[in-house]
């Protein structure tokens, strides 16, 4: 692997609050241009894990580098390349869209900044929004507002914290077009999401559940490496059906999707009998597992071994 192109190495990373442990020996390598969608449940060390890989946190223990800079050591220098886009919006509301950018730009100490935010502004859209107090924009710009603050530093390194909650499916898909753009120019970008479909868009996938790394790879390998067999039942009263098959002890997960219901277990074959009984009052069609069978999967067994 050409180490110029390795924009993130990291190993046995930990990380305590009060005692607690919030990340234990994680360990990542990113090439650049990638695209690693960070999943787990709320509380499982996701942002932390972030936030120690750009250098916006120091790791207790481990080892590693981003953008050639030691993670424990020159997290400043680190920091001066990474754009940070926060969960909750947080610029400000009561200054204008071009005076919030135009403060961005200072902060980072950029020299021509009427140029470089003149530009964002019309790569994203912001221009006729320019004295328009950002207090009174809608979500989506919002949004578009907040990365394009990320960006005037020209970081090589992007990390968004579940940029996408709560603005509508056109809005996100957009956002994500825009992620993938960055992509092409070579940006790296680590991103926390909740959203199955999004994190199929990520070249990289990380699952993280109780401060522990459960898996990693593309969505294909994750979902080859799975192990699960999965089967979709449809018919009426679909909900007996779950209560049902959650008390057999080869079915692993049952989830709703639409009108239908997801079955999955770890043996094909005990799975294949367990559902018999419920051939003939159902209609069943065998699928691979998707990403979300798989996301349920990988939880429940970090529950289990608790």
């Amino acid at each position: 692997m050409n180490k110029s192109n390795i924009i993130i190495d990291a190993h046995k990373l930990n990380k305590k609050f009060n005692g607690i442990p919030a990340v234990i020996d994680f360990a990542l390598t990113l090439k650049k241009g990638e695209i690693c969608g960070f999943l787990g449940p709320n509380g499982s060390g996701k942002t932390t894990t972030l936030r120690m890989l750009c250098g916006l946190l120091t790791p207790d223990s481990g080892e590693g580098s981003c953008l050639g800079f030691d993670l424990l050591r020159q997290s400043y220098e680190i920091k001066r390349q990474v754009g940070y886009m926060t969960q909750n919006f947080s610029l400000y509301g009561e200054m204008t869209v071009k005076e919030n950018l135009y403060f961005i730009a200072r902060i980072y100490g950029i020299k021509n900044k009427e140029e470089v935010v003149d530009f964002y502004m019309k790569r994203f859209n912001l221009s006729s929004h320019a004295d328009q107090l950002t207090a009174n924009l809608s979500g989506g710009t919002k949004q578009r507002l907040a990365l394009t603050g990320c960006l005037l530093h020209k970081p090589k390194l992007l990390l968004l914290d579940e940029p996408t909650a709560g603005v509508d499916p056109k809005t996100r898909r957009e956002f994500w077009d825009e992620v993938h753009k960055l992509s092409q120019e070579g940006i790296t970008t680590l991103v926390s999401t909740h959203y199955m479909d999004e994190a199929a868009r990520c070249t990289r996938l990380v699952y993280i559940a109780y401060g522990q790394l459960l898996a990693q790879g593309t969505a294909s390998e994750l979902i080859a490496n799975s192990g699960l067999s999965t089967w979709v039942a449809s018919g009426s009263n679909l909900s007996q059906l779950a209560d049902e098959l959650r008390t057999l002890k080869d079915i692993e997960q049952t989830a709703f999707f639409g009108d239908k219901l997801h079955v999955s277990g770890q043996d094909p074959v005990l799975l294949k009998q367990a559902i018999l009984p419920f051939q003939t009052r159902y209609s069943w069609e065998n699928i691979p597992p998707d990403l979300e069978d798989v996301f349920i999967h990988l939880v429940t067994q970090a529950e289990q071994n608790l």
